[in-house]
């Protein structure tokens, strides 16, 4: 079985990496399941899992310098895939290479959760929301949020990428969630997964190059992220024709 989530927001600066890796180790309690840092212009993930020395990441990969079996590293009850910082090596991958990756990612694993790049303004940046089964939407409960948000969803249903529900992150006033959830409820697809709230415990975690499960497992924040893997139904799908539709997959056109 394997399913390929894109976990995406339409703008930056909401959590989606933290969110990435939160609801990887919370499903990873009873799945197998691969991250991959699909922002091959703006990665993260290498900074939170303590991979900032990897001698091979996801940009090598793009460029046909390394099998992925080379980019990819165990860590906190995770596969993870990160990807490079450096602006030469973003600039020499061929963001189509990514199809191949998913694909052979895809015969080894329940989930796979592709960190997306915040906006959708290039190939690299559409191309994980076209190639996932379902995407998962992190907003902030702001009305500038949700509908760039907006974007995302009507880019991937598009492409024929289903909404597997929406994640509010950052949450600060619990009063004003529900018009924002009301709407979000109108005007998405795809179920409200949680609810985040504000916390010093993310950025503690990224300081530390830590998931925040792993950093502050009984944090509020923790707990939240938990309860939406949970409301996450995973579905099963199999793993060669998965994989085969991944490597057909149309290279899209940006927005």
């Amino acid at each position: 079985m394997v399913e390929a989530f894109a976990v995406a927001s339409g703008k930056g600066g909401v959590g989606k990496t933290t969110s990435t890796l939160a609801l990887g180790m919370a499903l990873a309690e009873e799945y197998d399941v691969t991250v991959v840092d699909a922002d091959t212009g703006m990665a993260n993930i290498l900074f939170h899992t303590g991979l900032t020395d990897a001698d091979t990441t996801l940009h090598d990969v793009l460029r046909d310098e390394a099998a992925v079996v080379e980019a990819s590293y165990d860590r906190f009850g995770l596969r993870v895939v990160p990807c490079g910082t450096s602006l030469a090596g973003f600039r020499d991958v061929d963001p189509a290479r990514l199809r191949n990756v998913v694909a052979t990612l895809a015969s080894d694993t329940d989930v796979l959760l592709l960190d997306s790049a915040a906006a959708l303004g290039s190939k690299s940046a559409v191309l994980p929301v076209v190639l996932a089964d379902r995407v998962i939407v992190v907003v902030e409960p702001t009305i500038p949020s949700v509908s760039d948000a907006l974007k995302v969803q009507e880019y991937a249903t598009s492409y024929g990428t289903g909404v597997a529900g929406v994640l509010f992150n950052r949450v600060r006033d619990d009063d004003a969630i529900d018009a924002i959830e009301r709407k979000v409820t109108r005007f998405f697809t795809g179920p409200v997964l949680g609810t985040v709230p504000e916390s010093t415990s993310p950025r503690s975690a990224r300081r530390a190059s830590e998931p925040l499960l792993a950093h502050a497992p009984e944090s509020v924040a923790a707990h939240a992220y938990r309860e939406a893997a949970l409301a996450l139904d995973v579905r099963t799908g199999d793993s060669g024709a998965v994989a085969d539709r991944f490597r057909s997959a149309v290279i899209p056109d940006t927005p």
